[in-house]
């Protein structure tokens, strides 16, 4: 397929959108309602840790736009969410937390994650969020597999405690709503095969007043190995009647998205490892859904570039801190240049930059006309990890319910995890 010419670093917008859409093609999903937002383009942004900060959100917002280009179809239309931060830090307002929620002017709507264990802190937060402006969607995270999060009952091990998950969301949308601030859920299957919550927890967040529910098809002990469960989302999608179903595991193309809808039913489409040094990605989900063959199909020049702007924007996130900027670059660079003849030594390099100086030196010494490799460039992206068994706290499986002993395990939850 023809490439464009590679632009400039400090180009913002990107092209090589190829084919060109067909005339008059026919929508594949309708703009997806949350509240009073109607996000154009039905794709979320997964909140991702150490990824999803302003400056990728900026880079995936920029590289939709030129989705404009390809029928109308524009990416810049998805909903970007930023990456989780615990209530207790936000009501603290500890300063990486304060980072972490700021948004540049170019987005609407602005969208937080929050993770709570607590419905007062969650309650506490929310308030904070909407009373200050601070945010106009505010997501709720029951899906986090991570061990330190669900060994003091966080994440996705919370909806197996029913009343908990359920005071967690009422607290949230009771102070969202007067704002018109709509509240949503992500979350997991379930703790594992035996322990599993999502149809449970979908109905009570429906009732509770959530905007859209969304499913990892997964379950905590699977974290991110094997495929996900796909026909989990389809279930859901038949409990919950009222308001959207989005699913999420496994889309790693345009493709891949246009299946699970096909599959599922489901309203939209949550992508989180898929976009890992490709925020392309959500041109090409744009065009799909809007009917359209026109994907993004980059040569190494314009990747590169993108690397290049992706450090610049990481600097201006770190208020000018250079070599802070160019710490958090490093792990995006092995999926960048996936599929690309990069050579060793160069990938090395990269790995180990530290000044905007050094990524355009060793940027140089690459063949920038390297065309884009195909499949070589797709496919999973991230760490699979295998499967597990879910560290949770003491007897957190014998009951629905949360015992005196499990509550003073959960009050200290969000200490592991303050801070952002």
């Amino acid at each position: 397929m023809p490439t464009s010419t590679a632009p400039a670093a400090t180009s913002t917008a990107p092209a090589a959108i190829s084919p060109a859409p067909a005339p008059g093609a026919t929508p594949v999903l309708p703009p997806l309602r949350i509240g009073r937002h109607v996000i154009g383009s039905p794709v979320v942004l997964a909140p991702m840790a150490g990824i999803t900060n302003r400056a990728f959100r900026r880079l995936c917002r920029e590289y939709g736009s030129a989705g404009l280009e390809a029928g109308g179809a524009s990416g810049a239309t998805s909903l970007y969410v930023n990456e989780m931060v615990t209530s207790r830090a936000l009501v603290e307002r500890t300063p990486e937390t304060m980072r972490l929620i700021s948004h540049g002017p170019e987005e609407q709507p602005r969208s937080v994650q929050l993770y709570s264990v607590d419905p007062v802190t969650a309650g506490l937060a929310a308030r904070m969020l909407v009373s200050e402006d601070r945010a106009d969607h505010i997501d709720l995270n029951f899906g986090c597999p991570v061990p330190k999060v669900t060994r003091k009952g966080g994440g996705a091990a919370l909806p197996w405690k029913t009343e908990l998950f359920r005071g967690i969301v009422r607290a949230v949308v009771r102070e969202a709503t007067p704002y018109d601030v709509p509240v949503t859920v992500k979350m997991r299957i379930g703790i594992d095969d035996d322990h599993v919550t999502y149809l449970d927890a979908g109905r009570i967040a429906e009732a509770e007043g959530v905007a859209a529910v969304a499913l990892h098809g997964r379950t905590a002990a699977q974290a991110y190995s094997g495929s996900a469960r796909w026909d989990a989302i389809a279930r859901l999608k038949e409990a919950v009647r009222t308001v959207p179903v989005l699913g999420n595991g496994d889309i790693w193309s345009a493709e891949d998205a246009l299946e699970m809808v096909r599959r599922t039913g489901c309203d939209g489409v949550v992508v989180g490892r898929g976009c890992l040094g490709r925020p392309w990605l959500f041109t090409d989900l744009a065009a799909a859904f809007a009917g359209s063959s026109a994907r993004v199909r980059p040569d190494l020049g314009e990747v590169t570039a993108t690397l290049r702007r992706h450090a610049e924007y990481l600097v201006d996130f770190y208020d000018g801190d250079e070599q802070r900027a160019c710490r958090d670059i490093r792990k995006h660079i092995a999926w960048y240049l996936k599929g690309f003849p990069a050579g060793s030594t160069v990938r090395n390099r990269l790995a180990l930059v530290d000044s905007l100086e050094s990524i355009d030196a060793l940027i140089a010494t690459m063949d920038l006309s390297a065309p884009w490799p195909g499949e070589a460039a797709e496919g999973q992206r991230g760490r699979a990890g295998s499967p597990r068994v879910v560290a949770l706290p003491e007897n957190w499986l014998r009951s629905r319910d949360l015992d005196e002993a499990q509550a003073a395990v959960v009050a200290q939850a969000e200490l592991s995890v303050s801070g952002g």
